[in-house]
């Protein structure tokens, strides 16, 4: 069992950047992928951005390649989502996601795909 602690999230007007830090704690031992979704008022959850274990795989969806990057801190169980010049379309909740993944490598851009969930943190970008 893993629990996902999102943080980070707030108000920014447009241009500014927020950087969204999501800690793991429980059983470890394993490896987990590492995803960000976001869900705005009214639509599906979305995928953002996803990392692999090692960190040497990432993925960004294409709205936010350029102003987003995902990374990771395996000695402190933390993944991050620097996001630089935020628009008021990146207004969602933002969650972070977890998967067990043996191999290390991959990276998994389904919310399906995903097996822990954290319970979110709110992105505001105002115009």
């Amino acid at each position: 069992q893993v629990q996902l602690v999102e943080s980070g999230g707030g108000l920014v007007q447009a241009g500014g950047s927020l950087r969204l830090s999501c800690a793991a704690s429980g059983r470890n031992r394993r490896s987990y992928a590492m995803g960000w979704f976001r869900q705005a008022p009214g639509k599906e959850r979305e995928f953002v951005a996803a990392i692999s274990w090692s960190g040497g795989s990432t993925y960004l969806v294409d709205s936010v390649k350029g102003r987003f990057t995902i990374s990771r801190d395996n000695t402190k169980n933390t993944v991050y989502l620097q996001m630089n010049s935020l628009k008021p379309e990146d207004t969602a909740v933002y969650y972070c996601a977890a998967k067990k993944d043996y191999s290390g490598s991959y990276f998994y851009i389904s919310l399906r795909q995903y097996d822990y969930w954290g319970q979110g943190t709110q992105v505001t970008v105002s115009s």
